[in-house]
């Protein structure tokens, strides 16, 4: 069927084509035979036409083959390779620019563009593959606690107590397993452009007070003393994906915070910006770190977040979410200090 299209354009292509010359020739005798008043029969008259397009064809093809110089099919070969090597995924793809010190060179601009586009499509491929990486290992460490507590739970001569520990240990990394697959169902949904996004009229302290109230058996739990500011502030944001912000800020905070330390939230309105800080003195961020806490799976402390159940998507699902709301997500911290989130909103 291709094949059929393909010479179907092709034929369709040269009718076009000899059409065209066959219509400038033609108003070229017309205008010769009105010219010299010339009077010949018809079927001269179209053995003229006839050659006339002939030559017409010829002379364009002698100027297109001295405007295109040998080094230039050489250069639109180069082009044409390049373009073929990128389609089957190889994107070390460097084209010698021939033309860059000619300054705005249309084929200068075609060469930087192909050498853009090849760069471009290298770095998408590495977060591919660093992507599925880090989701298999993510997946294959709780998997192989899994199965390894599962052989151990077959053993006839364990104590209940051992076999509740056992099984603890199971149903928490079966947990993690769900609460990775459904960030990344998240994080996908967020990147894909098709998420529904329905920005209401709200009042955001109402917001990250009941959170705060849902998130009481932690903090309780920890003995956390909390210090909390909310003004009175409307937005206009989407409720359900902000829920998301502060969940996932709070519970953060809560959990690297050590027992009897502090939290501190605060909401208050700045001109036309609602700024929202959340402020713990647990373990900190290095500095190093700071710039890579809202990647994909990055952990500042590996042992400690697989301890506490992290999958490091969080904060990269925060950041997008706050993008999404042409907002901005700034972090102070400090070692054995503390860590301060600032979320900044339009209001």
């Amino acid at each position: 069927m291709r094949k059929v299209l393909r010479i179907g354009t092709a034929v369709i292509a040269w009718l076009i084509v000899t059409v065209c010359y066959w219509s400038l020739a033609y108003l070229g005798t017309s205008f010769i035979h009105k010219k010299w008043d010339l009077h010949i029969s018809d079927f001269s008259r179209g053995l003229i036409t006839l050659f006339a397009m002939i030559f017409l064809f010829i002379l364009t093809s002698w100027i297109f083959s001295r405007f295109v110089s040998p080094r230039r099919m050489d250069f639109f070969t180069m082009m044409i390779d390049a373009m073929r090597r990128i389609s089957k995924g190889d994107y070390d793809v460097k084209l010698a620019n021939q033309f860059k010190h000619k300054k705005n060179h249309p084929f200068g601009k075609i060469v930087e563009s192909i050498n853009e586009m090849a760069v471009e499509l290298n770095q998408i491929e590495q977060m591919r593959q660093e992507f599925i990486s880090n989701v298999s290992h993510e997946i294959q460490s709780p998997l192989a606690s899994i199965s390894g507590f599962a052989t151990v739970l077959k053993q006839s001569d364990l104590t209940l107590k051992e076999r509740e520990h056992y099984l603890g240990i199971i149903e928490t990394e079966s947990r993690r397993l769900a609460n990775l697959s459904d960030n990344l169902l998240k994080l996908t949904s967020i990147e894909s452009q098709h998420h529904p996004f329905e920005p209401v009229a709200y009042r955001l302290d109402k917001q990250i007070r009941e959170i705060i109230l849902s998130c009481e058996p932690q903090w309780v739990a920890k003995s956390l003393e909390l210090d909390i500011s909310l003004d009175e502030v409307e937005i206009i944001a989407d409720e359900e994906l902000m829920s998301q912000v502060w969940i996932n800020l709070i519970n953060n905070s809560i959990k690297f915070t050590p027992s009897g330390s502090s939290l501190k939230i605060v909401l208050y309105q700045r001109a036309q910006e609602a700024v929202v800080t959340i402020a713990d003195t647990g373990m900190g961020i290095a500095e190093e770190d700071q710039a890579h806490i809202f990647e994909r799976f990055y952990k500042v402390d590996k042992s400690r977040n697989r301890m506490l159940g992290g999958s490091g998507l969080g904060l990269s699902i925060t950041k997008k979410i706050i993008d999404m709301h042409d907002g901005s997500i700034q972090v102070q911290s400090k070692l054995n200090e503390g860590t301060i989130f600032t979320v900044t909103l339009l209001i």
